[in-house]
């Protein structure tokens, strides 16, 4: 197959990384993408991921992923041991989709819910930027190059030597557990610049606690009791009061209506929450 290919041929590349775009990073990476593969079409997923985060970006890989095409391809750096022994890679989804990162354990909830079917790792000079390969930007020298020739369509496996999927780096994300005492769990993020609580609870693992839309649940959160409404939505609790509710990703959250929870109640990632059964 010939290495040249047609702009309606390129697949979607979806770009994330901890870069910000204060400097000249982000537009660095894609000028390198758009050398190799004239004219891709480069999705910014997010450039701010919290610095040095894996595991957020972990849950931003896995909650965006599936609104991309079957055949998209996934260049994601958060990277914080960057020129050290950890791996470049690629791996290939069982939808198809490719994922060109470091092997830090980004991909540990993607794996868990579509499967990874191979790995490969970049080691192949033809997929990089060139001979002189900078020590602290991989994205630029590495991933980005790799992301490019993946979107033309050239064949993944001269990109370097296969790996086993079974030694891929994994993340220990833990979700929140129910026991004889009720729910115990913990706040992962924050969303967006709005200070709502993102906690490791599933909407599945909170209905086992027995609670109903529109009654008081109490609480125990950074080690402070309280008792906040169960709503739908933020509108259905007056401005400026708290609420429990379902986010868009079927997680359990915080919020306060209109104002910043996470600011107002100072509390932020990897705060306790416990939510005992209802009597």
């Amino acid at each position: 197959m010939s290495e040249q290919k047609t702009a309606t041929r390129l697949k979607t590349i979806a770009f994330m990384t901890d870069f910000d775009v204060k400097d000249d990073a982000v537009g660095i990476c894609k000028a390198v993408m758009d050398g190799i593969a004239p004219g891709v079409r480069i999705l910014d997923i997010t450039h701010e991921v919290t610095p040095y985060a894996i595991e957020e970006g972990a849950r931003f890989l896995a909650g965006s992923s599936p609104y991309f095409a079957d055949d998209a391809v996934f260049v994601v750096v958060i990277d914080p041991t960057v020129g050290s022994a950890r791996k470049a890679i690629i791996a290939k989804s069982k939808r198809g989709q490719f994922f060109v990162l470091p092997d830090n354990g980004l991909l540990t909830l993607v794996q868990d819910r579509d499967g990874i079917i191979a790995a490969r790792e970049i080691t192949n000079p033809a997929w990089m930027i060139g001979a002189k390969l900078s020590s602290t930007f991989h994205g630029r020298d590495i991933f980005s190059p790799a992301a490019a020739h993946l979107a033309r369509g050239d064949d993944w496996t001269s990109a370097g030597p296969e790996l086993k999927v079974a030694s891929l780096v994994r993340l220990d994300i833990q979700t929140a557990n129910v026991d004889a005492t009720g729910l115990h769990g913990r706040v992962i993020g924050t969303d967006g610049p709005f200070g709502n609580l993102v906690l490791n609870v599933p909407a599945e693992t909170f209905t086992k606690l027995g609670y109903r839309l529109g009654e008081k649940v109490p609480l125990v959160l950074d080690g402070k009791k309280y008792e906040f409404a169960f709503v739908k939505t933020f509108s259905d609790v007056p401005v400026g009061e708290p609420l429990f509710y379902i986010d868009s990703r079927g997680r359990l959250s915080l919020a306060i209506n209109q104002r910043d929870f996470s600011k107002t109640y100072a509390v932020s990632e990897g705060a306790e929450i416990s939510i005992p059964n209802k009597p």
